[in-house]
């Protein structure tokens, strides 16, 4: 197993694990590594220090932070609102497009959903007045 040190195009760092060297290349290259801020897929790893033993009587060091909790209020405040739309809406997957566009429509009764949409169709939907917003954050899916 090797660390790397990342970073995606909008300056959002970040550590991963990967099995080797070239595992990291082909799963970067397929679009499979991305940044847990934003989802960004364009990523290029960055200066890393070496982790260095300490000496057997430095002590504990200082202590290591959580990897699953947030350590700034912006990511303390995207995981609330995660936590808000989880627990207030459906997931509907890539169905979102279609879902969205069946309750503008009428076909279907109203209800609070997100999903996936390609940017085409997210673009159409709102051309349409279909009423749609990004979401801050990686979909479950695609998400560790």
């Amino acid at each position: 197993m090797i660390r790397y040190a990342l970073h995606c195009s909008k300056s959002h760092g970040f550590d991963s694990w990967f099995q080797s060297a070239d595992a990291y290349e082909a799963l970067r290259k397929t679009g499979h590594v991305a940044c847990p801020v934003c989802g960004d897929t364009t990523i290029e790893k960055t200066l890393m220090a070496p982790t260095v033993r300490p000496a057997r009587n430095a002590g504990d060091g200082p202590k290591k932070p959580s990897l699953s909790e947030p350590q700034t209020e912006i990511e303390a405040a995207l995981a609330e609102l995660r936590r808000q739309v989880e627990a207030n809406s459906e997931y509907v997957g890539l169905n979102f497009a279609a879902e969205a566009r069946r309750m503008h429509d009428g076909d279907i009764d109203q209800r609070a959903i997100y999903g996936e949409a390609k940017a085409d169709d997210a673009r159409a939907l709102i051309e349409d007045g279909v009423p749609v917003a990004p979401l801050p954050f990686m979909p479950p899916r695609k998400a560790n």
